[in-house]
C-alpha cells in the first residue's frame, strides 16, 4: 500500500520552569493509505502534542512531516486538506444540524443542491438523516459527537485527526461509538490517526497502535502483536494487564524459546522477538492473568494467596511468590463456572503455564 504520512526525526520542546524539555522526541513514522492508526499512551506522553503537529497547530522544533511525500512542515494548517474531530464537539447551537454540518462546504463557496447533497449523504454515513433539521441541543452526546464526525468527513479530508473523541460519553455509549467509528472509517477507506489513553478503545479499533512514553515511540504493532509480544515492561503493563516476574535468563533455544530462573525453577517461555535478553541477563516473564492457572500448565511455581475477587464470570486471585522480593502482588484470572472449586487465601498452590502463553523480555 502506498504510503500517506510519514514523520522523519519529529522533536518537539517547550520550555518549562526555565528548562527545556522534550514532549515528543524523535518520532519517526510511516502510515499506510487507509490505516487506522491509534496513539495509545498515559497523560504527557506526547501523543496529543504529535496529533497537534501533523494537523499544523503546533510547529516541530525540528523534524520533517510529509502527506504524499509532500513536506507540509510548515504549511498552514487550514491548507493542509486534513479533517480533526476534537474532544470537544464544538457545534454551532443556533444552526440546525444540517447548517453545521453544511457550515465547511460554505466557506469553501459550495451552494445549492451539490452542497445539500453532499451533506445529506454525510448525514446518512453517521446514521443521523433524520436530524437534519434539529439543533444539537436535541441530539444525545453521542448523536453529537457523529455530527462533528460528519462535518468534518463532508469536506472528504485526505487525513482524519481524532484526538480523544469519546472522552465525553458514557461508557455504554463509548463502547457504540467505537463501532461506529470504525464502520465509517473502513467504508470510506480514509486513513484515520485516533488518540486515546484508553487501552481498549485502541485495541478494538486499531490497525496499528503507536505506544507513547515520555515523548518517545515505545512500540508499533497490530494490537495482537502488542499482546502477544510486548517489546518493553511498560508496553506489557499498559496494554492489557501483566504479571511481570523478575528472573534472569539461563539460556536460549533454536526454537525461539528459552529458560528463565524464577524463584530457583527454570521455566520455559517464548523468547520477545522485539527485545530479547541476553543469556545472563536479568529479565521479565511476562504472564497474561489469564493465562495463569492453579497447577494446569507445563511450566508452574509456588505461590500463595493473598487475595481473593469473585468478578462474576471470573475469579482474581492475588498472589506472592514466597521469598521473592517483589512488592506488588501477581494476578491470577480463573474463569468462574458452576462447581468451580474455590481456593482459599492464605493457601499455597503451584501457578503454572503453557510455554507459548509466557513470554521472556528485557528488564
Amino acid at each position: 500500500m502506498s504510503v500517506s504520512l510519514t514523520l522523519k526525526n519529529i522533536c518537539r520542546r517547550f520550555i518549562k520552569d526555565n528548562e527545556e524539555f522534550l514532549a515528543v522526541d524523535n518520532v519517526n513514522l510511516e502510515v499506510t493509505q487507509g490505516e487506522f492508526l491509534t496513539f495509545l499512551g498515559p497523560s504527557g506522553c506526547g501523543k496529543t502534542t504529535t496529533l497537534r503537529m501533523i494537523a499544523g497547530f503546533e510547529t516541530p522544533s525540528s523534524g520533517q512531516i510529509l502527506i504524499d511525500g509532500v513536506d507540509i512542515t510548515n504549511v498552514p494548517a487550514n491548507e493542509r486538506g486534513l479533517g480533526f474531530v476534537f474532544q470537544n464537539y464544538a457545534l454551532f447551537p443556533h444552526m440546525t444540524i444540517f447548517d453545521n454540518v453544511a457550515y465547511g462546504l460554505k466557506i469553501r463557496g459550495e451552494s445549492g443542491e451539490t452542497l445539500a447533497q453532499k451533506v445529506r449523504e454525510a448525514l446518512a454515513l453517521v446514521g443521523l438523516s433524520k436530524a437534519e433539521h434539529r439543533y444539537p441541543n436535541q441530539l444525545s452526546g453521542g448523536e453529537q459527537q457523529r455530527v462533528a464526525l460528519a462535518r468534518v468527513l463532508v469536506l472528504r479530508p485526505k487525513l482524519l485527526l481524532m484526538d480523544e473523541p469519546l472522552s465525553n460519553l458514557d461508557a455504554k455509549l463509548r463502547l457504540h461509538m467505537r463501532t461506529e467509528i470504525r464502520r465509517i472509517q473502513q467504508t470510506l477507506g480514509i486513513t484515520c490517526l485516533y488518540v486515546t489513553h484508553d487501552q481498549k478503545e485502541a485495541l478494538t479499533m486499531s490497525d496499528r497502535i503507536m505506544v507513547m512514553h515520555r515523548g518517545k515511540i515505545e512500540q508499533i504493532g497490530t494490537p495482537m502483536q502488542l499482546y502477544e509480544d510486548p517489546a518493553t515492561a511498560f508496553v506489557a503493563d499498559f496494554i492489557g494487564q501483566a504479571n511481570l516476574i523478575e528472573g534472569k535468563l539461563e539460556s536460549i533455544e533454536s526454537d525461539g524459546f528459552g529458560f528463565i530462573s524464577v524463584s530457583g525453577r527454570k521455566l520455559r517461555a517464548r523468547l520477545g522477538k522485539q527485545n530479547p535478553p541476553t543469556v545472563g541477563e536479568s529479565a521479565y516473564l511476562v504472564v497474561r492473568p489469564e493465562n495463569l492457572r492453579p497447577d494446569a500448565g507445563s511450566e508452574n511455581f509456588p505461590v500463595k494467596v493473598v487475595n481473593r475477587l469473585f468478578e462474576g464470570d471470573r475469579i482474581d486471585y492475588h498472589v506472592e511468590i514466597p521469598g521473592s522480593t517483589q512488592t506488588k502482588p501477581y494476578s491470577m484470572s480463573v474463569p468462574f463456572l458452576p462447581g468451580t472449586t474455590l481456593i482459599d487465601v492464605g493457601q499455597e498452590i503451584q501457578a503454572a503455564f503453557t510455554p507459548l502463553a509466557g513470554v521472556i523480555i528485557k528488564r
